[in-house]
């Protein structure tokens, strides 16, 4: 895959070729704090900080937290997995088999994994063959490890009609889906904005996505509910969870607008919309994939925190 996703500064597609507000008050006493533990974010490999890194530790919550490597260009895989270690989550999203060595040294997970190009998806059929064959291959690379799942995408229509493209995408997926079955995999095509970030997208609201997932039939077909994403598109996020939950089988996290740290800068307020999702009963991932303004350490870790529920 190359799940991709895109920002003023940093492009997911070539990154990796894959609210209301909070109060003022404690949303700054939060960063602040975290941003001025000494040491807390400066470890190396070799010292490795203490779990609960400035006094979160996502463990204590009812989610496993993960975190998107392409929002941390500047850091290894090996860096990052510390810092997610000492923050009592679980893993790292969208990486791919050579990543896998790092992630079980440290006892993380991959909580997805990567597979097709986002632009050149399932509504197209053009796509098919190629999509197939790398979802075949990450299926069988997840299954290998034990982990649970694997991305997908619809695609850009490219002038297919929404019917149409829904049809080659439930064609595709009916051939792919009982390969995920026998491996114990779930496919998970994500939802995302296609009026600021992906023009074109056509798996782009709930509606839709939810029609495909019902057409396919199988618990092993679900939908990523990127929040950043469908407060975009549609909003009314935290309803839309109850209403949808057993459709959803993967989360994405991101302030909005401008896809930054869960901050008071922003429309959505996360510690809400985490125990809503928590209250589901959902025991999948839930992955941050923020794009970083200030140390990006520190805005994971008031992330962290903040969906610590």
């Amino acid at each position: 895959m190359a799940s991709q996703d895109e920002s003023p500064k940093i492009n997911r597609r070539s990154a990796i070729a894959g609210v209301a507000i909070a109060s003022a008050v404690q949303a700054s006493v939060g960063i602040g704090a975290a941003m001025q533990t000494p040491n807390a974010y400066s470890q190396t490999p070799e010292q490795p900080p203490a779990a609960g890194t400035a006094n979160v530790n996502a463990k204590q919550g009812r989610l496993n937290q993960s975190v998107c490597k392409w929002c941390f260009p500047k850091m290894s895989v090996e860096e990052l997995a510390v810092q997610v270690k000492g923050l009592g989550m679980v893993g790292i999203d969208l990486l791919d088999p050579p990543d896998f060595p790092i992630l079980k040294k440290h006892g993380l997970v991959c909580t997805m994994v990567q597979s097709h190009p986002l632009t050149d998806g399932l509504c197209d059929p053009k796509f098919h063959d190629m999509c197939l064959e790398k979802m075949n291959a990450a299926i069988e690379a997840t299954a290998a490890e034990g982990w649970r799942n694997v991305i997908c995408f619809s695609g850009n229509a490219r002038g297919i009609d929404r019917q149409t493209g829904m049809k080659n995408c439930v064609d595709a997926l009916k051939k792919i889906v009982p390969v995920a079955e026998k491996k114990g995999v779930t496919l998970i095509m994500e939802l995302l904005n296609s009026k600021v970030n992906h023009p074109d997208y056509m798996c782009d609201n709930s509606i839709w996505g939810v029609e495909l997932v019902k057409r396919v039939g199988s618990d092993h077909f679900k939908l990523l509910y990127d929040i950043y994403h469908m407060q975009i598109m549609e909003g009314d996020v935290m309803r839309t969870i109850r209403e949808n939950h057993k459709y959803y089988g993967h989360y994405h996290t991101a302030g909005n607008p401008g896809r930054n740290e869960l901050d008071d800068s922003q429309e959505l307020f996360y510690p809400a919309i985490a125990k809503a999702i928590a209250d589901t009963g959902y025991d999948g991932y839930f992955a941050h994939e923020f794009i970083a303004k200030r140390d990006p350490i520190a805005g994971l870790t008031d992330a962290v925190r903040q969906c610590t529920v």
